[in-house]
C-alpha cells in the first residue's frame, strides 16, 4: 500500500459510505401505529419499553424486521422467490439505513415429535458424524445414528437403454438408519384405552360407539354398521377373533356401503390417521380431551425411550454410546467433548465444542440434548435460537430480540445482558423489546412507546438515554424504579397440598406442602425444577386450573369474542331481541358475508409476490350480509357490538336494553385482566404474547377450580401492568381460591404470602428445596440466590 492511499485512509474528513449511521423511519402505520417517524442508532443496542399492546412489535418486528427480511428475499430469483414465504411490504412511507435482520424471538420450537434440542442445533449432526468415525464397532454412516432415518432395503428389476437395446438388471439397495422400529424415532408408544372408544356391552345399532364425531346415523357410524364385516345388532363382547380383529384392525379395504364405493378401515388406524397424528395443540377442546383420555403414552420398551436401534446404542467411544451422550447434561457433555483428543477429526470437535459451550454460557447447560424440543418454555426456546449467532463471524447485521430475559431469574439477567453487548461490541446494531428495568438499563438508546394500549397507543412517547428516560413523565420512566415492599402481614394457610417424593425430571425426592388460601410463589433460577414440581406434581383436573406458557392458536378468523365463549351469548341476545336465529349472527356460519365469506377482506394470491388483501366492497369490511346488520339490540348492530372495546361493551351488556349477564360476567374477566381496551372483533393473529397469555387467563377465570397454577403470568408485562396483575391475584386469593405461581419477578415475590424457592443451581444441580418460609423471611436470610436478589430489590 502506498503512503498516498495510507494517508487518504487517515484523513479526518467523514467517507460518504459512513454517513449512514442511523436506520430512518417515517410514517410508521402497522397494526395500531399512528404515523411513526424515529432514527435509531447503528452498532448500538436500542431498548423498546411501553405497556403491552402500546406497538412495540408493530414497530420492531413488523415493519424493520419484516421488511429487511423482505428486501433480501427479493434479492432472489423469482422461482426461489416462489419457495419462499411471502411478505408483504409494512405500512410504512420511508425505511432508510436497514441492514440484515436477523429475528430471534419467542415462537415456541416445532412441538413435532421428533424435534428434540440436538436436532435443532446441529449438535446431534455433529455428533452423529463424530461416532461415525470414531464408534467401536463401526455400523455405518451417519444415518446409522439418526433415529429419523428408517432402515430399508429393496431389491428388484430395472429396465436400462443401452445402445438402443433395452437391458434388464437386478438391482438392490439398503439403508442403514438408526430409527428404533417400533417407536419410529419417537421414544414412546401409545396405547389405546379401547374402553373410552366403545362400551362393549352394547350393540353398533344400540349407540356403542363413544368417540366424537361418530354419532349414530352419520356417515362414521354407518361405515361400520353397513360393512356387513360384523352383525350391528350383536354387543361388540360377543364378536369372535376375526370380527374384533375386522372392526378394530383391518387395513383398508375398498368395498360398497350402502351402494357408495367407499374405503373401509378398522377403528384404531382410522382414529389414528384422523386424530392421533395432528397436533395436540391445534385440537378441538373436545376432541383434545377425548385424545387424553383415550391414549396413554408409554416408554417404548425395545429401545428405552432413546428412540434409537440397538446397533446405534452399541457403538461407543470411551464406552459412551450417542444415546448416553444426548441423555447427558450439555455442561457435562461439553466436558467429555474436550477430553476427547482426535486430530482426525480436529475441526469437527471445535465446532461441537464452541456449540456445547454456548450453551453453557447462555445459562442453558442443565438441557440435555435429548429434550424434546416442544417442551422448552418461550424464553428457553429463544436462548436455543441465540446460539447459532452467538459464534458467528457476521458483523453490521440488525439483531432483534423479544424479551431475551423472558422466564429468566434475576441471577440469569446479568448473563443474558452480557451478551447482548458483546453482540452490539462486534458492530452490529440490536434491538430489544422489553419490560425488565435490569435490561433496560444497559441500552445505548431508548424508544417508549405509548402512553397507552391498543388505539391509545402507536405513538412515541420518548426517545433517548435511560437517564432522560427516568427523569421524564411516561408511564415507563415512573415505573422504572418501582420498589414493592415486602408484605407485613401474611394470610395463615387453609390446608396445605402435599408433594412427596417428586422425582419428575431433575426433582430429587422432593417432599414439600404446598398452602392452600393463600399466594404460594414457587421461584429459583432457570432450570431449577419449577415447572417439572409444579405441573409434575399437580395434575391438572378436578378443581385445579392450569394456566401454562403454551401458545393460543388462532386463524385470522379468531378474535377475543369467539375465543373466550363471548360471542355466544351475544349471539343469543340478538337472536331472541329480533326473533331470529343465533347462527345470523355469526361471521363464520350463515350471516356471513357471501363475497368475503366473513372474512372481511378478499385476498389475492400473487403467487411469489406478496397476496393482496383488499376490503371486500359488498360489506365494507363489516363480514356480515347487509339483511342482518339491520338486525339491532340496544341501538347498534352486531358489527358496531364487535368493534366495541371490552370496557365500551361491558357498559352497554350490564344494563338496559342490552343487559346480558353471561356476556358481562366474560367482559368483566377481560377488564380484570387489564384487557379493557382489545376490541371484541380484533383478530387473535393481531395480539402481542402478553395480551395472549391474559386472554388465557380471563378465559380459564371462569373454570370451577379451588387451586390456580400459573405460569409466570408476568410474561410480556409491562412494570405499570404488573401492579394491576397482582391486584387480581389478590382477588382470587381474598374469593376463596389457592393461587400458585411460578414467577421470577420480585414484585410478586414480594407480594406473596408463602415462597418455596428451588436450586441452588440448573439441572442436576437444582431439582431441591432450598428455601421455605415468608418473603420477609427470605429477605432477612438472604441465604439464597432468590433471597440476594429480592433484597437488594426491596433495598432491605
Amino acid at each position: 500500500m502506498s503512503m498516498a492511499t495510507r494517508a487518504d485512509t487517515q484523513s479526518p474528513t467523514l467517507h460518504v459510505a459512513d454517513s449512514h449511521d442511523l436506520i430512518r423511519v417515517h410514517g410508521a402505520r402497522e397494526n395500531n401505529l399512528k404515523d411513526v417517524s424515529i432514527e435509531i442508532p447503528k452498532r448500538r443496542l436500542t431498548v423498546f419499553t411501553g405497556v403491552s399492546g402500546s406497538g412495540k412489535s408493530s414497530l420492531v418486528f413488523d415493519t424493520i424486521a419484516a421488511e429487511s427480511q423482505r428486501l433480501i428475499n427479493e434479492t432472489y430469483s423469482a422461482f426461489v422467490q416462489g419457495f419462499m414465504p411471502t411478505l408483504a411490504r409494512p405500512e410504512v412511507d420511508v425505511l432508510d439505513g436497514l441492514t440484515t435482520a436477523i429475528i430471534v424471538d419467542q415462537q415456541r420450537m416445532g412441538a413435532d415429535p421428533r424435534s428434540t434440542v440436538g436436532t435443532a442445533t446441529d449438535a446431534n449432526a455433529m455428533l452423529r458424524i463424530l461416532f461415525s468415525r470414531l464408534g467401536k464397532p463401526h455400523i455405518g454412516s451417519p444415518k446409522a445414528f439418526s433415529f429419523n432415518v428408517a432402515s430399508i432395503s429393496g431389491a428388484g428389476a430395472v429396465t436400462l437403454e443401452r445402445a438402443g437395446q433395452k437391458v434388464k438388471e437386478r438391482r438392490s439397495f439398503s439403508i442403514t438408519g438408526g430409527m428404533c422400529p417400533r417407536c419410529e424415532g419417537r421414544g414412546s408408544v401409545t396405547d389405546v384405552d379401547l374402553t373410552q372408544l366403545y362400551d362393549d356391552s352394547k350393540s353398533l345399532n344400540e349407540g356403542a360407539l363413544t368417540i366424537p364425531g361418530y354419532k349414530s346415523g352419520g356417515w362414521n357410524y354407518r361405515l361400520y354398521t353397513e360393512s356387513g364385516l360384523v352383525d350391528p345388532d350383536k354387543p361388540i363382547r360377543k364378536y369372535t377373533k376375526k370380527e374384533l380383529h375386522d372392526f378394530l384392525h383391518l387395513e383398508p379395504t375398498r368395498m360398497k356401503i350402502a351402494g357408495i364405493n367407499m374405503t373401509y378401515e378398522g377403528l384404531i388406524p382410522r382414529i389414528q390417521k384422523s386424530m392421533l397424528s395432528k397436533d395436540r395443540e391445534a385440537m378441538q377442546p373436545h376432541i383434545r380431551e377425548f385424545v387424553d383420555r383415550a391414549i396413554t403414552f408409554t416408554t417404548c420398551p425395545d429401545c428405552d425411550g432413546t428412540r434409537l436401534t440397538e446397533a446405534a446404542r452399541s457403538s461407543k467411544i470411551k464406552k459412551i454410546s450417542i444415546a448416553d451422550a444426548c441423555a447427558m447434561q450439555i455442561s457435562d457433555l461439553a466436558d467429555w467433548v474436550r477430553g476427547l483428543d482426535e486430530p482426525s477429526v480436529g475441526p469437527l470437535l471445535t465446532a461441537l465444542q464452541q456449540t456445547l459451550d454456548s450453551f453453557v454460557e447462555i445459562g442453558l447447560g442443565y438441557l440435555a440434548l435429548d429434550r424434546p424440543s416442544g417442551t422448552l418454555s418461550g424464553g428457553e426456546a429463544q436462548r436455543v435460537k441465540m446460539i447459532r449467532h452467538l459464534g458467528s463471524s457476521l458483523t453490521d447485521v440488525t439483531y432483534v430480540f423479544d424479551e431475551p430475559t423472558s422466564g429468566l431469574h434475576p441471577h440469569d439477567i446479568q448473563r443474558m445482558n452480557d451478551l447482548l453487548l458483546r453482540l452490539r461490541d462486534k458492530g452490529n446494531t440490536v434491538l430489544v423489546v422489553e419490560h425488565k428495568p435490569q435490561a433496560i438499563a444497559i441500552a445505548d438508546h431508548v424508544v417508549d412507546l405509548g402512553p397507552g394500549a391498543g388505539t391509545a397507543g402507536g405513538t412515541v412517547c420518548f426517545e433517548g438515554t435511560v437517564e432522560g428516560l427516568r427523569a421524564g413523565s411516561t408511564v415507563t420512566g415512573r415505573h422504572l424504579d418501582d420498589r414493592a415492599a415486602v408484605k407485613e402481614m401474611v394470610r395463615k394457610p387453609t390446608g396445605a397440598l402435599e408433594i412427596r417424593g417428586a422425582t419428575e425430571h431433575n426433582l430429587q425426592q422432593v417432599d414439600v406442602d404446598i398452602p392452600l388460601g393463600v399466594l404460594c410463589v414457587v421461584t429459583g433460577v432457570a432450570g431449577s425444577g419449577k415447572s417439572s414440581l409444579v405441573h409434575g406434581s399437580i395434575p391438572a383436573g378436578e378443581g385445579v386450573v392450569s394456566v401454562d406458557q403454551s401458545p393460543i392458536r388462532g386463524s385470522r378468523r379468531s378474535n377475543p369474542a369467539t375465543y373466550t365463549g363471548l360471542l355466544e351469548p351475544i349471539r343469543k341476545a340478538f337472536a331472541k331481541a329480533n326473533g331470529v336465529k343465533p347462527a345470523l349472527f355469526s361471521a363464520n356460519s350463515e350471516g356471513a358475508c357471501p363475497t368475503c365469506n366473513g372474512a372481511g377482506v378478499i385476498y389475492t394470491d400473487l403467487a411469489m409476490m406478496a397476496g393482496v388483501a383488499t376490503t371486500c366492497e359488498e360489506c365494507e369490511g363489516k363480514r356480515f350480509q347487509a339483511s342482518v346488520l339491520e338486525y339491532h339490540l340496544g341501538g347498534r348492530d352486531i358489527s358496531e357490538v364487535l368493534a366495541m372495546p371490552v370496557t365500551e361493551a361491558e357498559e352497554f351488556f350490564g344494563a338496559g336494553e342490552a343487559a346480558t349477564p353471561a356476556a358481562h360476567r366474560i367482559l368483566e374477566r377481560l377488564a380484570d385482566v387489564g384487557l379493557g381496551y382489545l376490541s371484541l372483533g380484533q383478530p387473535l393473529t393481531t395480539l402481542s404474547g402478553g395480551e395472549r397469555q391474559r386472554l388465557k387467563l380471563a378465559t380459564h377465570m371462569a373454570d370451577k377450580g379451588g387451586v390456580y397454577v400459573l405460569d409466570e403470568p408476568t410474561n410480556g408485562l409491562h412494570l405499570a401492568d404488573v401492579e394491576q396483575l397482582l391486584g387480581l391475584l389478590d382477588r382470587l386469593v381474598d374469593s376463596g381460591k389457592s393461587v400458585i405461581v411460578v414467577e421470577h419477578h420480585p414484585a410478586v415475590m414480594a407480594h406473596a404470602d408463602w415462597i418455596i424457592d428451588l436450586g441452588p443451581g440448573a439441572g442436576h444441580d437444582g431439582g431441591r428445596i432450598v428455601f421455605e418460609g415468608t418473603p420477609a423471611d427470605l429477605v432477612a436470610a438472604r441465604s439464597t440466590l432468590t433471597g440476594e436478589h429480592l433484597a437488594d430489590y426491596v433495598g432491605a
